[in-house]
């Protein structure tokens, strides 16, 4: 067996003259190529702290600088006005130094203060350009002058390559917006859904707010702002997420699917292999700093911190708020399969496993018969259900002996990955197939996922993955990034053979994955029966639908020089009301990541003057004033398109993600534009909820979209009998 070859490794025998110790030349082997990577780790993690801490400029422009400076000793020439001959003058020691050696260390200090004074100098210039914010809200597809002067500076100041944390401390902190700006957005926001009294009613709330409470909470908020680097940013993840009590899964973790089209291997062991690789790789990189930050327009530099906690991280139940803890340098992955947990270590030698060694790491618990202890199948139920019944259980159970091994091993790994039971993925022939997927990475069984890990990676039998994400410690498009980078990676950098296996030679020396091992009382059980009852009673009631609008895309949006989130949150509002008759709070996520430690704002899209372009489009209904958020809304951007040549490769598109109804009677709405033609939509509702229904509003979508560019088709008409016009004018021209 596997194991008992490497535990020959190393052996040592008492004996009355000693110990005598044996270690096999392998075991020296490994332990001198870890000792190899964690050193090189260390030298590049300082190498590339180094080119941060310096950026926008560079070590090389130091040296440029200390040449300058000794090169105007010989030339007589002082620019530095006197100062280099009055640091000379007070250097310690200067008796015991030669007047030489003086004059080159005053010339190097003096260098070293200049070259730091334009570093600043450089970094709050650009912060100051970031903090300007007037591109945003131009018209769209239109430039003004000033801004591409701005823009023309920004790039000109960001340097060359930049490293994942370059623009950190450039980034402008997040301002507090005006009492007055605060009082009179919130009331447009709420204009559409009160009547005349309603909205009197709540001016008079609003102005006494403003002249009683407001101007103290404002001095606190304007405090905390100068101490911290966003003042809200710990309350969002505090108070949103870490305070609620209530099941993490379906309220609050979400999911991504994967390519909608493509499923380069069936071998669900073989996937796994690639995926999990690619997520090693993104990993390393990562640790080292070296992905490039992400900007918008290409040039506008957003927050990097939340990709920090992206693996080995955890959310740790508590009775009256969880924590998110997050380890570093750790080095092995926890695998389910069939009511069992796996270790499975991702390094040998100082290196990750190949491809091809984690293929048949996942293969062995495939193939792995042994039954699940008492207790341990619907264990992971306990992260599925309410958080107080978890945060007692986890101090009675789990906190010594076995159990507390266990879950050490859980929340300390890299992330979690559930090798499932049951294929799943889109099937144009089955209507009802991205439902069930999607309800799938959501919640499955209730007990296959640790909804507690930053991310749950989720295999399917027919070669089909996804993930499940845990919300508080980052937003969508932070794991998205990461999501690219393996699909991209699986399909286009690794490979499979011709069998579908993961290439490169099978290493079968490998110890195998270890079992877990659990100690579950009955009283235990007990517990995780309760909390699998509340999560399954949970995930029944989710209603899904996924929806694929492929009657045009954002090419023919654009065309109709509108934007195309605009358009479908203006689509999205009609088939709202065409859906319930009425209007309601509409939330609409929106990031602030432009913003040092930005995270997530809201946007409340059923304005003023959306509802008088529904109006304008049906006949008038009547309105309520609606707190929850009966309409949650959420765009999956695509990030990385370099990655994916879409024209090239039109299938390996991804279906986006999506996430579960904010209210019991409202509708959660994620969607992905995916290239030029195809947008995907993923539709949440609850059945126990009468007013509501997934497939109804997925219709009322489809509605909305094709009556919206409707309304564009006389001028789109019109510019395509000019161009054509044209085209004719220029086919006469060759033959003349």
């Amino acid at each position: 067996m596997a194991e008992a070859h490497q535990a020959v490794g190393f052996q040592f025998t008492v004996r009355p003259d000693g110990v005598d110790l044996k270690l096999s030349q392998e075991v020296i082997k490994n332990i001198y190529l870890s000792g190899v990577t964690a050193w090189k780790k260390k030298a590049i993690q300082f190498k590339n702290g180094v080119l941060t801490g310096v950026y926008p400029a560079s070590p090389s422009s130091w040296l440029i600088v200390v040449i300058a400076m000794m090169s105007s000793l010989y030339t007589r020439i002082d620019p530095s006005l006197g100062m280099i001959d009055a640091i000379k003058e007070n250097l310690p020691y200067k008796r015991c130094i030669s007047l030489q050696t003086r004059a080159v260390l005053s010339a190097i200090l003096f260098a070293t203060g200049l070259w730091l004074f334009f570093i600043y100098l450089l970094r709050y210039t650009l912060k100051a350009l970031l903090s300007y914010h007037g591109w945003i809200f131009e018209s769209h597809g239109k430039m003004s002058a000033s801004t591409k002067l701005w823009l023309s500076l920004v790039k000109m100041l960001s340097g060359r390559r930049p490293l994942l944390y370059s623009f950190q401390t450039a980034l402008p902190r997040l301002p507090v917006p005006r009492v007055d700006d605060t009082i009179q957005r919130y009331l447009e926001s709420v204009r559409p859904l009160l009547d005349s009294e309603q909205y009197n009613q709540m001016e008079m709330l609003a102005s006494d707010f403003k002249e009683t409470e407001a101007a103290q909470l404002q001095r606190y908020l304007i405090l905390k702002s100068w101490w911290a680097t966003n003042y809200v940013s710990d309350w969002w993840e505090e108070y949103i997420y870490l305070r609620s009590r209530s099941p993490i899964m379906v309220n609050s973790n979400f999911y991504i699917m994967d390519f909608l089209y493509v499923t380069p291997t069936h071998r669900q062991a073989a996937r796994a292999g690639n995926v999990v690789h690619a997520m090693l790789q993104y990993r390393r990189k990562l640790e080292r700093a070296e992905h490039a930050p992400l900007r918008a327009l290409g040039t506008v530099p957003m927050c990097s911190t939340q990709m920090e906690r992206m693996f080995n991280t955890t959310r740790i139940p508590g009775i009256e708020t969880d924590i998110v803890q997050h380890l570093t340098d750790r080095k092995h992955l926890i695998v389910y399969h069939k009511g069992r947990f796996f270790k499975v270590w991702l390094y040998t030698g100082g290196r990750h496993l190949l491809p091809s060694e984690l293929e048949n790491q996942f293969q062995r618990i495939l193939n792995d018969t042994s039954e699940p202890q008492p207790g341990e199948q619907r264990l992971a139920a306990l992260t599925a259900g309410d958080r107080v019944p978890w945060a007692r259980a986890r101090i009675k159970y789990f906190s010594h002996g076995l159990n507390k091994v266990s879950l050490d091993a859980i929340e300390s790994a890299a992330f979690f990955l559930t090798l499932d039971e049951e294929p799943q993925g889109y099937d144009p022939a089955k209507p009802d197939s991205l439902d069930v997927y999607a309800k799938s990475l959501l919640h499955g069984k209730c007990y296959d996922r640790w909804f507690d890990k930053s991310f749950t990676l989720i295999s399917y039998p027919n070669g089909k993955m996804g993930i499940n994400i845990e919300h508080s410690w980052a937003d969508a498009p932070i794991i998205g990034h990461m999501w690219e980078y393996v699909l991209a990676t699986d399909c286009f950098h690794l490979g499979y053979s011709e069998e579908g296996h993961c290439k490169g030679d099978v290493n079968r020396g490998l110890p195998s994955p270890t079992r877990l091992q659990w100690q579950i009382s009955a009283e235990c059980q007990d517990v995780i029966e309760m909390s699998y009852l509340s999560a399954r009673r949970l995930a029944d009631d989710v209603d899904f639908h996924g929806y694929l609008f492929s009657e045009f895309g954002k090419g023919l949006i654009k065309k109709c020089r509108t934007s195309p989130d605009a358009f479908i949150q203006l689509a999205l509002q009609l088939a709202q009301f065409r859906d319930q008759g009425v209007f309601c709070l509409t939330y609409e996520s929106s990031m602030t990541r432009m913003f040092r430690d930005g995270r997530t704002e809201t946007v409340r899209s059923c304005t003023s003057e959306a509802v008088a372009f529904v109006r304008a489009m049906e006949d008038p209904g009547a309105t309520v004033l609606s707190e929850p958020w009966k309409l949650s809304t959420s765009q999956t951007p695509q990030q990385q398109l370099n990655l994916v040549d879409i024209n090239k490769f039109p299938k390996y598109v991804g279906a986006g993600g999506g996430f579960g109804p904010v209210a019991d009677d409202g509708y959660g709405v994620s969607y992905i534009i995916v290239g030029e033609n195809l947008i995907t939509f993923h539709i949440s509702s609850k059945f126990s909820s009468p007013d509501t229904d997934s497939g109804r509003f997925g219709q009322h979508i489809r509605k909305a979209m094709i009556d919206i560019q409707a309304l564009f088709k006389p001028e789109n008409e019109k510019r395509a009998v000019e161009n054509g016009k044209y085209a004719h004018l220029e086919n006469a021209k060759k033959h003349m």
